[in-house]
């Protein structure tokens, strides 16, 4: 089963890179997509799952290079463009179009490409018949990599932005594009312009946004859909209000995964999910009644009660089946903060807390996708400087399932302040465990899309959605609520210093409770995912935490990378992400994110290497960024480029 690799001209000339994998037995086939700019034929290079759907389903794939990106022609101009969705149209139509096909056409991909099956869905193609989202979202502004809940992402600065404009300024590969290479190499290299700059400019939920967020489009959305989501992913909000809107086909697989494959997830336990796909494929592309439309449609593995540790393998709980969303049984249970003990601070009817910028570390990173991007561990260290509300010790298990929500009345001593809530399971010898979290920008209590700042000194009713979860405390255990006023290094710190003063009498945390027994009485089985994996120590990421005492200032520091080689190419591979955020300890206006990616592909023909460097700083009033990129061949720095920008921070 030889990997076909071929150009498809678009209706404007410029040529997408296609590979095809194409099953032995006799056709045609249904055929599954998915479109990516993460380079296919050298840096995430995905053919074992490809020839699992040829040689265990039967069905024929095809991935693409979105166009300016890997081997494809033309100019990587942004996420998700317009242009990138009609390059996908044009080649579903062709996919759809070949002797081979059967015309019936499958899109799926985790992150990116899940985030594209969606939107590509919204278009109805006449030709796709079903996707499958992973780790995908339906909201850029308020569940990506760029904000949530109205505030700016930080640590993620030194990740995805700096590692595209380092990968967007890559080569096409000599051996799939041929001759002129070179010459699209320099072409791509000049007419790029790096996605951070306008990213940084849109910092509200303006229509830039919105484009490509389907959570307004649920209704266009025929082709039958089957999500995969992670409860420690951060692309998981979209899951159960995705699923309750799709009118389509639906189907919801959401295990205990981070931003990694089901297959070797940290955390597990781990579930190969390529059958599950392809039963999903069999009904929806070849209509095989396989009976999976009828069987309930949520699988959901519920954690329990699990001590916390940054690498942890695996969380307790079990799997479940639940016939609808939201389930019948689902009921609300609301404890009023004056209910709870607040340790060190008595009966008083305010709480306040002093706004620190560096608040939050142990909630490790909002999308947990490798070491040293892990769980969260022990949230104690943070909840000193926190306001921490506990209600006393379970009788008996208390299972939530959905967005847990706080309501607060609050008054802030700024225009502009940021609330940071997590929910969490205490042990009976102390340990505290993250179920979940969510952060509020309050000058967006109302609207992500027109803020409005602060009073200073007058008290706002504010509700803060938490992310998506499920969770079983069991008897012993205290359910714990702790507000801070950040999440550093996750959330970018608030732009000052100040006061937050929660009025207990009139502010509450709000469970989703399962009341009462499963429906349905069956539990899903999988088969089994790959073992843990083994690093030596060597091998192991940074995630260093410092604080200079006398600087007054607190650091995070990351570094992390992979050697790789592709043998059926002649390939080597090298990758290297890093860098260190910074807050000060005194005053959160002034935080500092510096880091770069580098990249180097080692070709039969030549070497090249591209390296980004980014530095994202603030005050309390403006944003300054600075990007640098520099390209080579061999030992020959060709091109070397930077960009400046200084923007006003607009009520962030």
């Amino acid at each position: 089963m030889p990997e076909e690799r071929r150009f498809l001209q678009m209706s404007d000339s410029v040529r997408i890179a296609l590979s095809l994998h194409l099953p032995d037995t006799p056709g045609p086939w249904p055929v599954l997509f998915e479109g990516r700019p993460y380079r296919k034929d050298d840096l995430s290079w995905a053919a074992p799952v490809y020839r699992r759907f040829v040689t265990e389903g039967d069905y024929a794939v095809c991935r693409a290079d979105v166009r300016g990106t890997g081997s494809s022609e033309g100019v990587a101009e942004d996420e998700y463009t317009e242009r990138e969705w009609q390059d996908w149209l044009e080649v579903i139509d062709w996919l759809a179009s070949q002797a081979w096909s059967s015309g019936s056409v499958g899109m799926y991909g985790t992150s990116y490409s899940g985030f594209n099956s969606l939107q590509v869905a919204a278009l109805r193609p006449n030709a796709l018949k079903a996707i499958v989202p992973i780790y995908a979202t339906d909201r850029r502004y308020t569940d990506d990599v760029h904000y949530g809940g109205g505030v700016r992402r930080g640590i993620d600065f030194l990740d995805y932005p700096l590692n595209m404009v380092a990968m967007n300024a890559l080569p096409p590969v000599p051996s799939v594009y041929g001759d002129g290479w070179r010459e699209e190499w320099h072409r791509r290299v000049d007419a790029n312009s790096p996605w951070e700059l306008r990213w940084l400019e849109e910092q509200d939920e303006e229509p830039y946004w919105l484009h490509g967020s389907v959570f307004k489009a649920y209704e266009a959305i025929e082709a039958a859909t089957m999500i995969i989501a992670g409860h420690a992913d951060g692309y998981h909000n979209m899951a159960f209000r995705t699923f309750e809107a799709l009118r389509a086909p639906r189907r919801l697989l959401f295990g205990p995964w981070s931003h990694m494959s089901p297959r070797f997830s940290l955390p597990g336990p781990r579930i190969d999910h390529v059958p599950e796909m392809i039963r999903w494929w069999d009904r929806w592309l070849r209509g095989i009644d396989n009976g999976i439309d009828r069987e309930p449609p949520v699988v959901m593995f519920v954690r329990r009660s699990t001590r916390p540790a940054p690498d942890l393998d695996e969380y307790r709980g079990e799997w479940r089946l639940e016939p609808a969303w939201p389930p019948e049984r689902l009921v609300e249970d609301r404890r009023e903060l004056s209910s709870a003990s607040v340790a060190g601070r008595g009966k008083a009817e305010e709480d306040t807390l002093e706004v620190r910028g560096d608040v939050g570390v142990t909630g490790s990173i909002w999308c947990a996708a490798e070491l040293p991007f892990g769980p969260p561990w022990d949230q104690r260290p943070d909840e000193v400087f926190s306001l921490v509300y506990d209600w006393s010790g379970l009788e008996r298990e208390l299972e939530i399932m959905g967005h847990p929500r706080v309501e607060l009345t609050v008054t802030s001593s700024t225009p502009v302040a940021f609330v940071s809530a997590k929910l969490c399971d205490v042990f009976p010898d102390g340990d505290s465990a993250l179920v979940t979290r969510g952060i509020l920008n309050l000058t967006h209590r109302s609207s992500h899309a027109r803020p409005e700042p602060l009073a200073p000194g007058q008290p706002v009713r504010v509700s803060i959605e938490l992310d998506a979860t499920s969770w079983i405390w069991e008897p012993g255990h205290r359910v714990r609520l702790d507000l801070a006023s950040s999440d550093f290094p996750s959330s970018w710190p608030p732009p000052s210093a100040g006061r937050l003063t929660v009025d207990r009498s009139a502010s509450a945390l709000v469970l989703p409770v399962l009341d009462g027994p499963p429906p349905e009485p069956r539990l899903p089985e999988f088969d089994p995912g790959e073992p843990t994996p083994v690093m030596r120590a060597e091998e192991l990421p940074v995630w260093k935490i410092e604080e200079d005492v006398l600087a007054k200032e607190r650091r995070v520091t990351i570094d992390h990378g992979f050697e790789g080689y592709r043998e059926e190419a002649g390939i080597g591979v090298s990758a290297r992400y890093g860098g260190t955020i910074s807050v000060s300890t005194e005053d959160p206006g002034a935080t500092r994110a510096e880091g770069g990616t580098t990249f180097e592909l080692r070709f039969p023909e030549t070497t090249v290497r591209t390296r980004s460097h980014g530095v994202l700083r603030s005050d309390g009033e403006s944003w300054h960024l600075l990007l640098e990129l520099e390209v080579a061949e061999g030992d020959d720095v060709w091109h070397t480029r930077h960009w400046q920008r200084t923007l006003p921070r607009l009520l962030q």
